[in-house]
């Protein structure tokens, strides 16, 4: 089973808000998930992400991949490098 750590498209038409999600690859996009780890709201200027960076680091380190607008989203956080830090101390 291949794990995604992918955006989940909540809100209205016009209105768009994502939940960081965990979830099976083959998933459809707002289906079934694993666990939430965090969301972002592209309408507030700066755009405001927050992740839960316990949840997301333990999930990187089982092998989940990001997709790319979430690699992004966790670069600008901070998370990715923690995680390769963390990585190469071992």
């Amino acid at each position: 089973m291949s794990v995604k750590i992918r955006l989940r498209l909540l809100g209205t038409k016009k209105r768009p808000f994502y939940r960081a999600v965990v979830a099976d690859s083959r998933a459809r996009r707002d289906g079934a998930f694993i666990q939430e780890v965090g969301y972002y709201n592209p309408l507030v200027e700066p755009a405001e992400v927050k992740f839960d960076e316990e949840a997301v680091l333990e999930w990187l380190a089982k092998g989940a991949q990001p997709t790319d607008t979430v690699r992004n989203l966790l670069s600008k956080a901070g998370i990715m490098k923690k995680f390769h830090e963390s990585k190469n101390a071992k």
